[in-house]
Formats: structure tokens, sequence, C-alpha cells
């Protein structure tokens, strides 16, 4: 029975006033389930993420997604940066998004890639289609930034298509010789073959329509002056031409994604993988040590002198371990060891063909997510 100044006084507190759901701390065993994927001898356990808000609200735990709690969580730690290759960590996210990025940096960062290829002359054993198809993965040194898009109805020009050419030819008596992607030159002025509708004409003075309409030089072009477009590797061979054989062709390249087709992602390979974490639950001394060192085929652990010529085995090198559970196969090894990965801990690894950078290529993909983020909100309101 409620009294009316009980009732009175539960009316005047409003509904946003009301305390959220108490911010306590779970067991731990449950909140081993809830941040770890534990490895056992047959297969991982705890492996789904729960990201169901009331998921422990009778235990007085908010499990709710929070943004100031996010922005506190969430960090970047570069671990290595190269040339080509890049490697950083990506910690307080859900695996959605660690894959989010991977596919963008796969399938949605354009690049740019030949497309169309111009066969004047092929005596060679590879087909036009073959050379053709080995012509379109080779990884173009360019930034595609500085391109547009071309639709099937828009003209080549300077802005939007990119050509070389490739003339190589094996003498008659001589030996054999490799056809390579250094012999593709650039034609920064645009196609030198003649349209293939283009009647001949008696007049010298007029230009012959080409393939392209290009209205400048691309290398007058500050962006190319002093930085000549080429294959990004010189090595890859094409053909091997015998005596007497010959190609001569033209190779245009056009911007793309690689959703569309594979020549046009920009990463060789990116993925990533949750943290590793190797736990010592007993010390492992002496000859177990020992034993352990060599039950390890990355190296993770080593050996700590400990006086009086005893030696302890302890974990050195964590992240090197790939969960090939040898460490923990055998008679109680798995009482001695622990082997768990960290749900929200990513170790990142971006391999890019070298059109770009891998740290400008993640920075390209965070600003395609941010896009897409955008457009989800604006159909939303």
């Amino acid at each position: 029975m409620v009294s009316a100044n009980e009732e009175q006084r539960t009316e005047k507190i409003p509904v946003w006033d009301l305390p959220d759901v108490p911010s306590g701390n779970l067991p731990a065993h449950l909140e081993l389930q809830r941040t770890r994927t534990v490895c056992t001898n047959d297969a991982p356990i705890h492996t789904e993420n729960i990201q169901y808000s009331g998921a422990y609200a009778s235990m007085g735990v908010d499990n709710s997604m929070r943004f100031e709690k996010f922005c506190k969580n969430f960090r970047v730690e570069v671990i290595r940066l190269g040339d080509d290759e890049m490697e950083f960590d990506m910690v307080g996210i859900d695996a959605s998004l660690a894959n989010a990025f991977r596919r963008i940096l796969i399938s949605e960062l354009p690049t740019m890639a030949i497309e169309n290829v111009l066969v004047a002359n092929n005596t060679s054993v590879v087909q036009d289609e073959v050379l053709a198809h080995r012509l379109g993965l080779i990884p173009l040194k360019v930034d595609p930034r500085l391109f547009n898009y071309k639709s099937e109805n828009d003209q080549p020009s300077e802005k939007n298509t990119i050509v070389f050419k490739l003339h190589s030819r094996c003498e008659k008596k001589s030996s054999r010789i490799n056809v390579k992607s250094s012999e593709l030159k650039w034609l920064p002025g645009g196609s030198e073959f003649a349209l293939s509708t283009e009647k001949p004409t008696q007049d010298s003075t007029s230009k012959v329509k080409t393939y392209t309409s290009f209205t400048c030089s691309q290398d007058s072009l500050p962006e190319f002056s002093s930085n000549p477009i080429a294959p990004t590797h010189d090595d890859i061979t094409l053909a091997v031409l015998g005596p007497g054989q010959e190609i001569e062709l033209e190779a245009h390249a056009v911007k793309g994604m690689g959703k569309t087709h594979a020549k046009w992602s920009p990463v060789a390979t990116a993925w990533y993988r949750m943290l590793p974490e190797v736990i010592l639950l007993q010390e492992i001394e002496d000859e177990k040590a020992e034993e352990l060192i060599k039950k390890c085929p990355v190296n993770v652990f080593d050996i700590e002198d400990i006086g009086k010529g005893r030696k302890r085995a302890t974990v050195a090198r964590p992240r090197s371990c790939t969960l090939c559970r040898e460490c923990i196969r055998g008679d109680d090894w798995d009482k001695l060891v622990a082997l768990q990965r960290v749900k929200d801990h990513f170790i990142f690894t971006i391999e890019s063909t070298g059109a770009l950078p891998p740290d400008v290529l993640f920075t390209e993909a965070v600003k395609i997510l941010e896009d897409k983020c955008e457009r989800v909100i604006t159909e939303m309101s």
C-alpha cells in the first residue's frame, strides 16, 4: 500500500533523472569470458563478443557501449613502419570494426592499374589476353588521388588515363630474352597509336587523331615533373621472347577499386590478429623449463637464471605466439601454461603494393569509414 505522499514524491522524479545501471565489477571468471578468448587443447572457447547492454544488469554491471568510455580506451600504437609495410596495434575496438578497416583497405581504396591494352604486334608464345592480364597486375607508382575516375562515356584525358608503351624484339640468331616491367615506358603526351577509324591523309601538318585526347603533356604538371610515373618494380617478367619474336603494344591505365578487380587493390595483404597472452600458471624450472623452450617453435619463452645453478622459464616474446598450442600439449602442460587472446586488442599489418605508403593507406581507410558513418547518420536522421 503506497501512501499519497509517497506517490506524489515518486511522480516528481523525471525519467531522465533516474540513475543509470550501476557500474560495478564482474567476478573474475565472467570478466575472463567477456574480455578473453581462451585456447584449450581442442579448440578456443569464449569466442563470442557480448555486446548486449543489459547482459550483466542483474549483477549491477553496465555493459552498454558509451562514447566517453570508447574515447578513453581506444588508441592506435605504431609498432613498425617501413616503405611498404606497417604494423600497428588497434586497442579498444570490436572485431567488426577491425574487419571493416581490412575490407576497406583491400577493396575500396582506389589505385591506378592497366585496363586497356592495344596490341600492334605480338609474335611471342604468350597470348594477347594472358599478356594483358599480366600487365594489369603490375603495380604502378603513382598517387591515384591526382586522377579522376573514367566512365564508359568519358574520353581518355590527362586527368583520367596514363599511357605506357612496350616495344621489345629478340633478334634472329640470338638467345632468348626476358621482357621485364622496366621496359614499360610512360608516354606523358598520351597515345601514339592512330585510331583505327582514322583515314590516312596527305597533309603532313594535320595532327593524327589517337586513342587519347590529352590537352597537355602530363610531365608538364607539377605533380609529375620531378616524379615520373613508372611501375613500382622493374623486375617483373612479362614474357620470354625467342629469336625473331616481337611485342609492340600500348597499355592504358585508369583509376579503379579492388572490389571491381583485384588489380586495383592497393595492398598485397592486410590482416589482423588478436593480441596473444601467454601466462605461466606455475613456476617452471630446470629440466621442465628446458623442455618448454624446445616445445615452442617460434621462440616465445626464454630461460632466466635465478641463482644457485637454478633456471626458470619466462615469457619473453608473447607477441610472437601463433597459438599453435604445442606448449600445452602433453601431460599436464595445460596446468602450467595458459594461452589467451585479448578480444579488443588487434595487431594489424598492412603490406602496400607501392602506390601509396601504408600509413597513408590507413589514413585514407579511416576517411572512407567516416564517410560511410556520415551517410548512415544522414539516412537515419
